[in-house]
């Protein structure tokens, strides 16, 4: 192939976007990335136990609160929307609750060395949360909040006491 007609090749594939050179040193990065952490999982020393919680049932509650507690803000604020503020605090004890359901999600999830000491305050804030949705138990985002705040703290006090 001439020089011209190599140029133009090449300012065909740039215009066109990823040539196939890229497309194939790509795969070949790929593929070497694959088999570096197979051959790091397989060394008989590497432990895959602290690879997932070592509370999953804990672990599931919070998540479930947080999912919850978002369902139970978009209720309220659908409330606020229509004019009504009734339900103002148990969507302000809500968001303390999924901030710290969040954090402690995550601790949870990574085996940390806090997980114990941060249950306290989850915990509190769980049963604060709690006792606020259950004051507007008959909106069904709220009750439903409410339970998922409770079983936070059963699973703390069954898994951590």
């Amino acid at each position: 192939m001439s020089s011209p007609d190599l140029l133009s090749q090449q300012h065909a594939e740039q215009k066109n976007g990823i040539s196939r050179r890229e497309i194939l040193q790509g795969i070949g990065a790929a593929a070497a990335m694959a088999y570096a952490g197979n051959a790091v999982s397989a060394m008989p020393a590497h432990d895959h136990s602290k690879h997932t919680s070592q509370l999953p049932g804990l672990l599931d509650a919070i998540n479930n609160c947080t999912d919850k507690g978002e369902r139970c803000i978009a209720h309220c604020l659908t409330s606020f929307v229509e004019g009504d503020l009734e339900l103002a605090v148990c969507a302000s004890k809500v968001q303390e609750m999924q901030a710290i359901c969040g954090g402690y999600s995550y601790l949870v999830a990574a085996n940390s060395e806090y997980v114990k000491a941060y249950a306290g305050v989850c915990e509190q804030v769980c049963a604060d949360c709690e006792k606020e949705c259950m004051k507007h138990k008959e909106h069904v985002e709220c009750k439903a909040c409410a339970e998922a705040c409770a079983n936070v703290v059963d699973q703390i006090k069954l898994t951590l006491a």
